[in-house]
């Protein structure tokens, strides 16, 4: 269901005025240090961000996607860490909302609207990324109880979080998904953080390594129940389409900052007597740059907009989140070779934006595995006769 377009202006427009007054201007501090952005993690729970697009049965928002699209979109041009905080929990409340139990449902989305109780999501491992049939972490049942052995890699928010959503192979061969409670940053029984990994940019959020050494999971929170059992790859990758129109909305954000960033200097930077804006070099590339940004936004529009209306979109959703991903690294690019030497430093913001770029290209399917899905959808749709 489509939320009300008046409201879904004021939404946005409300984090849009948070994020100029209050984000922008202090990201270098955390940024730079590596530290979780404690005020404004609070503020996003303020203003119920962790339960955007939860059902307002259970104490949610309930936005449409291109809402929830459109609010990354202010949160990744401001600061691009924000919406990896929201995003990993969006995957989980959407895996539970559509795929729990009732009584699952019950029992986690209501805990997890106002971002005490975040959720992670655990997919990746050592040695399988893309790769989900990989998988090598196990669970094998003891009674009511599912005994975890295994190492996951990449886990953002894997120490603050509340809930992971672990997939786990089961005698069956197949993969399944375990809701896996603990308390945030406290050592729990059977699962250690192996492993802090340092990145080159996407700071200020923890990503991690975490083993499980025969941790105990109860039945009950097996995702979907006893027929979810065997099913939670599917469960994944439903969830990562949804994903992946979050990630090239993260894309277009960063690529408008760096965007707005590159038109300011090219005004304020004289070369030759008048701004470098003037030099047809500068214009036509300030120029590419905005015609990439706009495609890639509408692109990214289009998808969520087909995925309200009830559509598949893994083809759309592949198509922009590819498009936008390498047009923001692009973007990025040309915002620091404007500002010249000045672009390397950390006194202007576009080394961050230069920073952060790659992780969209490379996170949730790399555009290696958005154009394999691609193409596989052309098939489908364009048979030989």
């Amino acid at each position: 269901m489509a939320t009300d377009q008046a409201l879904a202006d004021e939404i946005v427009g409300t984090i849009r005025a948070w994020v100029d007054r209050d984000v922008i201007p202090n990201v270098a501090e955390f940024e730079q240090a590596d530290e979780f952005p404690q005020a404004m993690f609070d503020q996003m729970c303020e203003f119920g961000l962790f339960g955007s697009t939860i059902s307002e049965e259970y104490g949610g928002l309930g936005l449409d996607i291109t809402t929830y699209a459109r609010i990354i979109e202010e949160l990744s041009r401001g600061y691009m860490s924000l919406a990896g905080i929201l995003n990993t929990h969006k995957i989980g409340a959407t895996m539970i909302g559509r795929f729990g139990t009732d009584e699952q449902k019950q029992r986690f989305l209501p805990r997890m609207c106002d971002g005490s109780f975040r959720a992670a999501f655990s997919l990746s491992e050592p040695d399988a990324g893309s790769d989900t049939g990989a998988i090598r972490c196990r669970a094998v049942r003891d009674g009511d109880e599912w005994v975890v052995n295994g190492t996951k890699f990449w886990v953002t928010n894997g120490v603050r979080s509340s809930l992971v959503m672990l997939m786990a192979r089961t005698p069956d061969d197949r993969i399944t998904c375990f809701m896996v409670e603990k308390d945030p940053g406290v050592a729990f029984e059977g699962i250690t953080v192996s492993k802090k990994i340092d990145k080159l940019g996407y700071k200020g959020l923890e990503t991690v390594e975490m083993s499980y050494v025969d941790h105990k999971v109860p039945h009950a929170n097996v995702l979907g129940g006893d027929e979810g059992i065997g099913h939670g790859q599917q469960y994944a990758l439903s969830a990562l389409e949804l994903g992946r129109i979050n990630i090239a909305s993260r894309a277009v954000g960063v690529a408008q900052a760096a965007f707005e960033a590159a038109m300011r200097y090219a005004q304020q930077r004289e070369t030759f007597g008048r701004p470098i804006y003037d030099h047809q070099a500068i214009g036509f590339k300030l120029a590419e740059m905005a015609t990439k940004l706009q495609a890639a936004r509408l692109m990214t529009y289009d998808a969520a907009k087909r995925a309200d209306a009830g559509e598949r979109v893994d083809m759309e959703a592949g198509m922009a989140k590819l498009f936008a991903s390498e047009a923001a690294f692009e973007i990025a690019t040309d915002a620091l070779r404007i500002h010249g030497g000045n672009g390397y430093t950390t006194e202007f913001p576009v080394e961050r934006y230069f920073r952060d770029t790659p992780l969209m290209i490379i996170g949730e399917g790399t555009s290696e595995i958005q154009k394999m899905v691609i193409a596989r959808k052309l098939r489908d749709r364009y048979p030989a006769e």
